[in-house]
């Protein structure tokens, strides 16, 4: 079974912790049920933990998740006798582009495919989980649903609505650099000024209209500036945010992905091309579409691209 998860951008400037986009940048994830044991072979990003066997995110997330089914089921079928997996991995690791989600999804979404109490386990519950696991559900709620997503927790749990982005392509400038999201989380204070969270709550919502409704660039662009995040972690990635403000000061509306150090941009490649002298090296830039859909099952076996 081949289970394939998107890639993600959290926040979008204005939208902490509450706006997420899935992005077509895919891994993989084969899975297959054993007599015995565990085998873990990974391939691309992340390869150095394909050691770590019981503690690897996807098993741990699995045998979680099949304990869960379990209970709904009211089976002792527990965790598989055996597991091989095979993990082909393109998303960036600690770049903000949502890795860690994408592998809890993925990870998920393969269990429930595989216990036989499976369509007990819905997407209300796979966002429970993730969000537990993950401690927020910016990403883990666009690469569940696909496209743009509001995420929020209410009393009963996580919550999420999935729009229609009339945007459809982006770039995203990924840097060699890393960055825990632990540590970017770190540099934000426990308090910001009333004017700066009602400046951004305005932009919040203006930014949901400027990408659902279409409006044009130089409204993304005002609906993109951030007070409650980017500045306090600019010191961790002082290049990152260099290019945000270089590639805002040409018109184009540029955020910081996520927790960094990914930035990405709402333009196309041609218009990214076209400055390129702007840019500077040190960047893989990625054009991306806008995933409409997300983590799934499909069919076949994992090859080198998406």
């Amino acid at each position: 079974m081949l289970v394939r998860a998107p890639a993600t951008s959290a926040n979008l400037g204005p939208g902490f912790d509450s706006l997420g986009l899935a992005l077509s940048l895919y891994d993989d994830v084969e899975v297959e049920v054993t007599g015995g044991g565990l085998s873990i072979e990974v391939d691309g990003e992340g390869a150095e933990v394909a050691g770590r066997g019981e503690r690897h995110l996807i098993v741990e997330v699995m045998h979680r998740t099949f304990g869960l089914l379990d209970e709904l089921a009211g089976s002792g079928l527990g965790r598989p006798p055996g597991l091989r997996l095979r993990c082909r991995n393109r998303i960036p690791h600690s770049r903000g582009l949502g890795s860690s989600s994408a592998a809890t999804i993925a990870a998920i979404v393969a269990a429930r495919a595989l216990h036989p109490g499976g369509k007990l386990f819905d997407d209300d519950a796979a966002l429970r989980l993730a969000t537990e696991i993950e401690g927020h559900p910016d990403n883990v709620a666009p690469c569940l649903a696909g496209g743009l997503t509001v995420a929020w927790t209410a009393p009963g749990g996580p919550r999420l609505v999935r729009l229609e982005s009339q945007v459809t392509q982006v770039v995203a400038f990924v840097p060699e650099q890393r960055l825990a999201t632990e540590r970017a989380r770190g540099l934000l204070p426990e308090t910001v000024p009333h004017e700066d969270a009602a400046a951004n709550a305005g932009r919040a919502a203006l930014l949901i209209a400027a990408l659902t409704g279409g409006l044009d660039r130089e409204i993304l662009l005002d609906a993109t500036d951030d007070r409650l995040h980017q500045d306090y972690r600019a010191p961790a990635m002082p290049a990152s945010a260099a290019l945000v403000r270089t590639l805002r000061a040409a018109g184009v509306p540029a955020v910081i992905s996520g927790a960094g150090p990914t930035v990405l941009a709402f333009t196309t490649a041609s218009q990214v091309d076209s400055m390129a002298s702007g840019v500077g090296n040190g960047w893989l830039k990625h054009p991306l579409d806008v995933a409409t859909r997300g983590a799934r099952v499909m069919t076949g076996r994992a090859e080198s691209r998406p």
